[in-house]
């Protein structure tokens, strides 16, 4: 994984099942996977949140259902 200053969630336990977030400068997201570190995700901090409230609005809810 490269430099950044990485955050995983709590949620996300010791597992190889991690998804990262930096947030390297003001305009600037980037995410990976603890998996694959070397496939990096870069956006913006507008696209971060229309996603995490459609992830809390429950829109993404299909893709995990069990």
């Amino acid at each position: 994984m490269s430099t950044y200053d990485w955050q995983k969630s709590s949620f996300s336990g010791q597992g190889a099942n991690c998804l990262h977030v930096a947030a390297p400068d003001s305009d600037t997201i980037k995410l990976c996977e603890s998996d694959d570190p070397g496939v990096v995700v870069t956006t913006t901090p507008a696209n971060l949140k229309a996603f995490i409230l459609g992830v809390k609005a429950g829109e993404f809810d299909h893709f995990v259902e069990d």
